[in-house]
This record gives C-alpha cells, sequence and structure tokens, in this order.
C-alpha cells in the first residue's frame, strides 16, 4: 500500500554504513551518569530502586479488602436475618409473658410481638435484594446466605406454628417438600451452568405464604377472640383461605419449575406430540432450550430473517407460552425491507452486500429497535442453488446478535442442498440464541 511504501522510503536502507546508523540506545544494565564509581564501598553504593511489586498492597490489606467485598450492606442484611430467627423463634415459643411483671398484658402482646418480628424478618428478604442489585454487590455468598435464610424463617415458623397446635403437620410438608424439590432443580441447572429465575408465580407464593403465617400467629390471640365470636371465625376462614392460595401456588409453581427444568431433566413438554426432549428434532430441541433460557432470564427475543424466510420464528412459536418472551420476526428477504424496516443503509448493502457482517449487524440492531427486544438475532446468507458471487459461495451465512452487553457478528459456510443450508442456518441462529441469553 502507498502509506507502507512511505514508511519503507524514510526507513534507512538495510546496506548502510555503521557510521549512517543512528547511535543504539543505552542497554539497560548500562551505568548511568549519577551511578558510583566502579570501586565505591558497599556503604556508598545507592540504594537499588524499589521494585513495581513493592508499590502492591501488601497481603494484609489484601485480605481486608476481601472481606470488604465479602461483608456487603445486602449480606450484612441476610446474615443478621439468619441471626435474629431464633428471637421469632423464642417471642412466639417461650413463657416469656409469665415471667413478666403484667402477665396478662404480656400474654395479650406476645403474638402480636412474633408476628412483628416475623414480618420485619420477611421484609429483610426484598431489602437485601434490592441492595446487592442496585450497588452492583451481587456475590456468591449472598447467593447462598439468602435462600438459605428464607427456608430457615418459613421452616422455624410452620414448625413453631405445628407446635402450638395451630397448623396441622401436612400444610408444613407440602410447603418444605416444594422447597426441597425446587432446590434440587436449581443444583441441577446449576450443574448445567445455568440459573433458573424466580417467577412471578414463586414471588406471589412466598407473598401469599407470608400473610397467611402471620395470620396464623395473631389469629387466637386475646386481641381477636375478645372481639366475639363471629370476628374470630371470620379472621380463622380469611386465614385458611390466604393459606390455601399459598399452598395452591406453592403446587402451580412447583410445577412451574419442572417444566422450565425439562431440558436439564430430559422431560418431554406439552405440544411434543410424544417426542422426548432428546428425540430427533434438533430444531425443536434448540428451540425449546431458547425459551427455557428466555423464561428463566426474564429476556425477550426479536428476529431479522432473510435466507431463513421465518423458519426460526416458526420453530420459537411452535413453544407453548413463546409468547411470554417472543416479541417478534421481520422476514427482510428483499434488500428494500432491509432498508425501510431494519434500518440497514444504502451504503452497506452497495459496499458490502445483503450477505455480509456489517449487513447482519445492522439488521440485528434494527431489528432490536423496531421489536423492542432485549436480544435480537439476524439472519442473512445464500441458500443457493443461485446467488454465489466471488468470495461467497453458496452456503454463506452471516449471524448478527444485538444485546445490551453489544453487538457482534459471525460467519458460517454450510454444505448441501437449499434446505440443508436453510435448516443449518436455523439450528445454528438458534445455538447462537442460547449462548447469548447464557451470558445475559
Amino acid at each position: 500500500m502507498p502509506e507502507k511504501d512511505g514508511q519503507k522510503k524514510g526507513a534507512p536502507p538495510a546496506s548502510a554504513a555503521p557510521a549512517e546508523m543512528p547511535a543504539p540506545a543505552a542497554p539497560a544494565d548500562a551505568t548511568p551518569v549519577s551511578a558510583a564509581p566502579v570501586d565505591a564501598t558497599p556503604a556508598e553504593m545507592p540504594a537499588p530502586a524499589a521494585p513495581a511489586s513493592a508499590a502492591k498492597p501488601l497481603p494484609e490489606t489484601d485480605g481486608q479488602e476481601d472481606w470488604k467485598a465479602l461483608f456487603t450492606p445486602a449480606n450484612i442484611v441476610t446474615v443478621t436475618r439468619i441471626v435474629l430467627i431464633p428471637a421469632f423463634v423464642i417471642a412466639l415459643l417461650a413463657p416469656w409473658s409469665d415471667w413478666s411483671p403484667d402477665p396478662v398484658f404480656a400474654r395479650w402482646i406476645k403474638p402480636w410481638v412474633a408476628a412483628a418480628i416475623f414480618a420485619v424478618l420477611a421484609a429483610t428478604d426484598a431489602l437485601d435484594g434490592y441492595l446487592a442489585r442496585s450497588r452492583n454487590e451481587v456475590s456468591n455468598l449472598g447467593k447462598f446466605l439468602d435462600p438459605l435464610a428464607d427456608k430457615i424463617l418459613v421452616t422455624a415458623a410452620l414448625l413453631a406454628l405445628i407446635e402450638l397446635d395451630v397448623l396441622p403437620a401436612w400444610v408444613a410438608l407440602v410447603i418444605l417438600a416444594r422447597e426441597f424439590l425446587v432446590s434440587g432443580l436449581r443444583m441441577v441447572a446449576s450443574a448445567e451452568g445455568q440459573v433458573i429465575a424466580a417467577s412471578h408465580l414463586g414471588k406471589a407464593k412466598t407473598i401469599f405464604q407470608i400473610i397467611a403465617v402471620i395470620l396464623f400467629i395473631i389469629k387466637d390471640a386475646s386481641a381477636i377472640t375478645g372481639l366475639g365470636l363471629r370476628i374470630a371465625l371470620a379472621v380463622d376462614l380469611f386465614s385458611w383461605l390466604v393459606m390455601s392460595v399459598a399452598l395452591l401456588l406453592t403446587l402451580i409453581s412447583l410445577v412451574d419449575y419442572f417444566i422450565k427444568s425439562s431440558v436439564f431433566l430430559g422431560l418431554p413438554m406439552p405440544g411434543d406430540k410424544g417426542r422426548g426432549v432428546l428425540g430427533s428434532d434438533t430444531e425443536a430441541f434448540l428451540a425449546r432450550e431458547v425459551c427455557q433460557l428466555a423464561w428463566q432470564t426474564g429476556r425477550t427475543v426479536g428476529l431479522a430473517e432473510s435466507c431463513t424466510g421465518g423458519r426460526i420464528a416458526a420453530a420459537l412459536t411452535s413453544i407453548p407460552g413463546a409468547s411470554e418472551f417472543f416479541r417478534g420476526g421481520i422476514v427482510s428477504y428483499d434488500n428494500a425491507v432491509k432498508r425501510g424496516q431494519l434500518a440497514v443503509t444504502e451504503a452497506t448493502l452497495t459496499r458490502f452486500g445483503a450477505v455480509s457482517e456489517q449487513c447482519a449487524l445492522e439488521m440485528a440492531q434494527g431489528a432490536r429497535a423496531a421489536l423492542g427486544s432485549d436480544v435480537a438475532l439476524s439472519v442473512t446468507g445464500i441458500a443457493g442453488p443461485k446467488g454465489a458471487s466471488p468470495g461467497k459461495p453458496v452456503g454463506t451465512v452471516w449471524f448478527g446478535l444485538a444485546s445490551p452487553a453489544g453487538c457482534r457478528a459471525v460467519l458460517h459456510t454450510f454444505a448441501g442442498d437449499r434446505d440443508a443450508v436453510r435448516r443449518a442456518a436455523s439450528e445454528t441462529a438458534l445455538r447462537l440464541l442460547s449462548e447469548e441469553l447464557r451470558r445475559s
């Protein structure tokens, strides 16, 4: 290139005489002007410069910083919740009211004190999650302690109510069995490098459980029974109504977790027509995997298809419940649609062509903007049998991905006839979507 030629002209010729060559720089071990003479005594020798590693913090300081990073405000709230659970149990079960100077008043206020402590501890579950997310301090310790604290609190409350003969044991069995099963499913998902996010059903279940526990703590309180038989019965009925809703949501959310974990467990899903998750239809399996990941992460997906002609969208929408995350797709088979619907520039199409990295990136960005999705994938290629050009044989397919993390493009060249290329492009697109959702 001209720039390189110019650089070569300015460089000294290889055959230049030594006198013409620039003076070499002093070697690294050369003695500087200010150095001590050779015959200087050791005492006169200047102290060697401190190595670069000396500027690093001492191990003790690093350890202190690690502890500070570990005990974030969110983790402190979680640990406090665990530490105060015995206080709730003592407030509810211990006969501290009999030790009070005014036992009658103490017995009257006892269930309200226990209910208040339980409500505060339950509220800290939302507080530590908010602190971790807002301060960007989500840690592995927090991921371990937070669900553990929730389970210990709920278990303690249920066992205490059983001890008081207020709650039947089978209710606690249903709730605790669900917690163990969900924990097992999350462990299986974690082994696959994935996370099953809490669903809206699970959050609703938690809210109703908290309200139900509080109602069961106070429903036999003197302040309630003293209002008359009708009011006491109404409170008791309302408490059981809320607990029934909590139990129903407990079971429904458990089924929801099993559905979301079907890919990891090898279970068939509704709409599979008897075909297992590990069946021969690769596209169906990959589409289901995308659905699972989108449900778990809460991300929405959009598509911009060219050579696949809507095949990827068809694979996704064949899965029941895809409407929860799939925003739609734009089949931009013609360049006019690429320009008008996806904002692909005329300069890109003229200079690089429709089957190019630049076009795939602009298609993905345009689809994400037009469809309002969190993640958008584009595919543009040459399915054949015609359309090949120098450097772009039949089977050349570019994929573009756009997400909050940025944009990237991937090139693949597939062998086979037109249908084989389109099928391979669809399967690859679904794999790329899965990878992107895992990274989210």
